[in-house]
């Protein structure tokens, strides 16, 4: 479940960068960020006043928020009206912050989000809206959520809020120490959970008594629920003077400004145990003191209840160093929802350099970079050999500053690139202090780089005059208005060694030093409103995808099983996408790998759908346009490179719109499949032919064919995964209510042409389609799998009996080699899209007899492969089970290692004696009487294979462990155990095709559950037979009562099932088929 909002605010100080905030909360809304039904309103509102604070930027965005809802739904004013079913959640970003220029909501935490839609860096404000929006919103009514952005929020998945007869206003609290309580905020609450009081930096004895049971207390964490009751009477002061000065209305108005707090001057005025008179002294000047006797009359008769959240935790941002860096190194909590690791979006090109403790944010670390324990590196591209030891943190840090930090010692400092705009120059000014340094401590008290000043200057050699005017007062003289950092150089460029020197002895210091004071330097406070955070959220994007360019380089290249389809979506909803499409192209150029290249087109088919954002129609569709084919040529002949280059090329020509790009990426995956092809047929080198005695002219060769059961592992067969992961399937050649149900059979005559025929369903049946082939030209549409004959065409071609495409003619061909053409017949008993195999094993009749009938002889293991070759050039792709399972007579398990050459190996599996006949006994076929669409299926699965879904590549995993289980089971006969593997086969079935399961089918399978151990659709689902193993034997008619009984099934049959011991037959026959057939009975379906 999901918070849903209404509307999401997000304030920024008065120069903040507004229009920058407002573009990061759409990106985040455009890849999927903000839930699963992202808030129509997305706000970015700049504070009206420089020193508003978080109870007037409070006022100022719900005032804002209702003003945009108010004219969404055709408003002219606004109306505290429209808060009444409103959800709206205001998340304020608050002060500046020492150590991220973009403060503490865009402070980047060491977090990758594996499942996230789009990949993207994780900042404080994503934790937090995921924590709100997932935990700790669900289930509250309407109303406002204000939340702030400086401290790091954990919290349970079920927080355990009560939201029953709510009313009126809510703050959160969680446990935590006394100790750490007292630098912070509790809340002393009664034993109703009613708030009397708020405590901030209380006594020993005020903390000790808001304390609960456990010892822990209540702590202020920033996060408070208005009813919208009380969001209506709060909204309403915004026109009541002195808190119109609160709003931009005030400011438009010429009101004075005016500094409100959230808690000590809104919320605080409902704490039972305060007093109007007491709550309205202590507003401090006169304006104040105004403002919260308005508050009171508006707020005070709401109730302020607390929720203290178990298990979650809270961590003020500090201003420290040591706490920053810990928070940075340091696991959160096991209620959080994020995992820190030690590398997070980031190219180190030797990780074994990172020591444990140390952490790595959005960063290429090139060479030898080495980072000791509890060091920080983040948003810098850094160049080796370089060592950062313990303590540092490393911020906004570019190649060129590389050669500066070579040799030297860094240890225990703070070191931070700043994007700087001053007026219309920009500038990178860089700053450098200690881990121990306090910005606002008095120089006499204080340290610089965590040195006492004194000795700093005596170090150094820098005056107190260098940095502080003569008339500042020593006591106001601190790190934080000290001009020690170089903006501008009258006649030299500056870089980080203007600031490095700083931590050099007097020797070294003394020549720098002299060029540091010719150099206008800046103190941290005058850079503060110079900070150009538009610029620096653009500089780390841009890092972001150069390191992106590096990962997909390394997952391609590495064959790693991750996926790159959440980078894709971030790539292209913020404009990274040409990058990526160059990376794509050198990696499927250069990589001189068939494998490697086809899913680098696979992931460019996938940027390119990106693109058109859902719309330009299916992807799936034809991928033939002639302006490919030269691109095409390439790739079939094994030029790699020229195709890419080709491909990218004709590319830019379909970038214009969303259907143009679409059909681009269907012609990616045809070029893909290509590949993919070329892959696959490395398996001809397992196939082996030798010598036959001819037949005699006009004698048939009739061979007859087992269907297939696959009991587990399906789809772990299929190309390009038997050959990237690997394979294994359970299969079981089977008679079809007692026959063998496909079949071919193949006879030479003494015209020079090809006679192909399809008969009705047995070797008796009369011809329902008849082809003749009497020109090489006939046989061209061989690769189209649509055209009449395109299967009997291309065994022609792959059992090398016609070479094609040749200069020699079919007719001169024929008549050298064999002195005549051949005839050939094929029948199945099976329905189209039965799931038994039936293409597969008729190819691989069709290949045995064309073997036979030209004086050839093949293996089965060779048919298999054979098969294999057969498929991809007639582009149909597939696996191998059906043809393992059909030619291999029995039980078997074929497998497949994650190589090329693909090599298919088939072991059979022994099972206990008489378990055959069990099994026999307790099998049966339903017929569905829905016909499958295997193909669209099968595109389905090789892309989101490519994509490297993380279901699909777990669940290839279970497939094949599930396989191995399955051929255990077998072995020991029991049919419990084998139940148990059919059903966990059909829910990795449904897991790798969704879609696969018609609503016939699930109610057939629902009726069938309690007299089965298991079942499952045969193939690739989506309809075709259902076999079932029962629970008792011989249960044909029992079954057919239960299915007759059952509503919306439509026209189903059941048939008997017996395993084949024997195999595929192969026979010479006379010259009259129909005298010497044995068809057996016909397959009623």
């Amino acid at each position: 479940m999901a918070a849903e909002w209404s509307a999401v605010v997000l304030t920024c100080r008065r120069g903040g960068g507004e229009r920058a905030l407002q573009r990061e909360l759409e990106w985040r809304r455009a890849r999927g960020g903000l839930g699963p039904r992202p808030p129509a309103l997305l706000v970015a509102v700049e504070d009206p006043w420089a020193r508003l604070g978080s109870g007037g930027a409070t006022l100022n965005a719900l005032l804002v928020a209702a003003e945009r809802i108010s004219a969404s739904s055709g408003g002219t004013v606004v109306t505290a009206d429209v808060l009444r079913d409103a959800r709206i959640l205001i998340l304020h970003t608050g002060r500046d912050f020492s150590f991220d220029d973009c403060g503490r909501a865009f402070t980047c935490l060491p977090v990758e989000e594996p499942g996230a839609p789009a990949e993207a860096l994780v900042c404080n404000l994503d934790s937090l809206l995921g924590t709100m929006t997932h935990r700790l919103c669900v289930g509250s009514p309407p109303g406002v959520w204000v939340c702030s952005t400086d401290m790091l929020l954990t919290v349970p998945s079920t927080p355990g809020i009560d939201w029953d007869s709510f009313q009126g206003v809510r703050v959160i609290a969680v446990p935590g120490s006394q100790a750490y309580a007292r630098n912070h905020g509790v809340y002393l609450t009664d034993d109703r959970g009613l708030v009397r009081d708020i405590i901030y930096k209380g006594t020993e004895a005020q903390i000790q008594q808001c304390a609960g049971p456990d010892g822990t207390v209540p702590l202020v964490c920033g996060v408070v629920f208005f009813s919208s009751d009380a969001a209506e009477q709060l909204l309403a002061t915004h026109v009541i003077p002195p808190l119109d000065a609160c709003t931009y209305m005030g400011l438009d108005s010429g009101a004075p400004p005016i500094q409100l707090s959230l808690f000590f001057d809104i919320v605080l005025c409902m704490a039972g145990a305060m007093t109007e008179e007491e709550f309205v002294k202590g507003g401090g000047d006169a304006s104040v003191k105004s403002a919260r006797s308005v508050l009171w009359a508006a707020l005070r008769a709401f109730p302020l209840s607390m929720a203290c959240i178990p298990s979650a935790s809270y961590d003020y941002m500090t201003t420290s160093a040591s706490d920053h860096i810990r928070s940075l190194t340091l696991l959160p909590g096991s209620a959080s929802h994020l995992r820190f690791c030690k590398t997070a979006h980031s190219h180190v090109d030797q990780p074994c350099l990172l020591e444990d403790g140390s952490s790595v944010t959005n960063c290429l670390l090139e060479g030898a970079v080495r980072l000791a324990a509890g060091s920080v590196i983040q948003h810098c591209h850094l160049q080796g050999s370089l060592e950062i030891g313990p303590g540092c943190l490393l911020s906004g840090l570019t190649p060129d500053s590389s050669p500066a930090l070579r040799g030297c010692s860094l240890h225990d400092v703070v070191l931070q690139g700043h994007c700087v705009r001053l007026h219309d120059l920009s500038c990178r000014v860089f700053t450098l202090t200690g881990r121990l340094d306090d910005w606002q401590s008095p120089v006499d008290e204080a340290t610089y780089l965590n040195m006492p000043w004194a000795e700093f200057f005596h170090q150094t050699g820098v005056r107190e005059g260098d940095l502080w005017d003569a008339e500042l007062p020593r006591r106001s003289r601190c790190l934080l208005n000290a001009r020690l950092f170089p903006v501008l150089h009258a006649c030299q460029a500056l870089g980080l060694e203007d600031v490095l020197w700083l931590l050099a002895p007097a020797v070294v210091a003394g020549e720098r030093l002299a060029r540091w004071r010719a150099a206008w330097r800046m103190s941290w406070q005058e850079l503060l409103p110079c900070l150009d955070r538009e610029a620096e959220l653009g500089a780390r994007r841009a890092l972001f995808f150069l390191q992106a360019q590096r990962k997909v380089q390394r997952v391609l290249l590495g064959r790693q099983d991750c996926s790159l389809l959440p980078l894709t979506r971030s790539a292209v909803h913020e404009g990274y996408h040409e990058a990526v499409l160059g990376t794509l192209d050198e990696v499927a150029s250069t990589a001189g790998d068939a494998g490697i290249a086809a899913r680098a087109l696979a992931c460019i088919a996938e940027v390119l759908s990106c693109m058109a954002r859902g719309e330009g129609g299916l992807r799936s569709g034809p991928a033939a346009n002639r302006e490919w084919a030269s691109a095409f040529g390439c790739l079939e002949s094994g030029d790699i490179a020229g195709g890419v280059r080709e491909l990218a090329a004709e590319r830019q020509k379909w970038m214009s719109s969303p259907a143009l790009l679409v059909r681009a990426a269907r012609h990616y995956e045809g070029a893909e499949q290509i590949l993919v092809r070329q892959a696959v047929m490395s398996s001809c080198r397992f196939v082996t032919v030798g010598p036959a005695e001819l037949p005699p002219l006009g004698h048939w060769v009739q061979v007859m064919c087992p269907a297939r059961l696959d009991l587990s592992g399906g789809w772990s067969d299929t190309p390009p995964i038997t050959y990237e992961h690997g394979g294994a399937v359970v299969d079981v050649a089977v008679l079809v209510d007692g026959c063998r149900p496909i079949g071919a059979r193949v006879r030479r005559i003494g015209e020079p042409e090809l006679r192909l025929v399809s008969l009705g369903g047995t070797p008796r049946s009369e011809a329902v389609a008849e082809l003749v082939c009497r020109e090489l030209e006939h046989l061209q549409d061989y690769c189209q799998p649509h055209a009449p004959g395109a299967l009997l065409k291309a065994a022609f071609i792959c059992t090398q009996i016609v070479q094609f495409p040749s200069q020699k003619p079919l007719r001169d061909q024929l008549m050298e080699s064999f002195g005549g053409g051949f005839e050939v017949h094929t029948w199945s008993k099976l329905p189209h899209g039965s799931g038994l195999g039936t293409s597969s094993i008729l190819a691989g009749a069709v290949m045995a007899s064309l073997y036979r009938a030209a004086g050839k002889a093949a293996s089965t293991e060779s048919l298999i492969h054979a098969v294999l070759h057969l498929e991809q050039r007639l582009t149909t792709g597939g696996g191998w089970q059906d043809q393992v399972g059909g030619l291999m007579p029995g039980i078997k398990i074929g497998r497949s290692k994650a190589q090329l050459p693909l090599r298919v190996e088939v072991e059979k599996i022994p099972v206990p004696e008489g378990f055959i006949q069990t099994l026999n006994d307790h099998l049966l076929l339903v017929y569905t009487g829905k016909t499958r669409l295997a193909r669209n299926l099968l595109q389905d699965v090789v892309r989101n294979w490519y994509a490297r879904l993380p279901s699909i590549v777990q669940n290839a995993d279970t497939l094949v462990s599930n396989a191995e289980e399955c051929a255990q089971a077998l072995r020991q006969g029991n049919l419990l155990l084998v139940g148990k593997c059919l059903d966990r086969y059909w829910q990795q079935k449904k897991c790798m095709a969704p879609g696969c399961e018609p609503l016939a089918v699930r109610r057939m399978m629902d009726a069938l559950r309690p007299y089965v151990y298991g079942q499952c659709l045969a193939g690739a689902g989506g309809g075709g037979f259902l076999y079932v193993l029962t629970k008792a034997p011989r249960q044909k008619e029992a079954l057919h009562q239960i299915l007759a009984q059952t509503e919306g099934l439509g026209n189903f049959s059941i048939h008997s099932v017996e395993v084949d011991t024997g195999g595929f037959s192969v026979e010479v026959m006379g010259c009259n088929p129909k005298e010497d057939a044995h068809p057996g009975q016909d397959v009623a379906v």
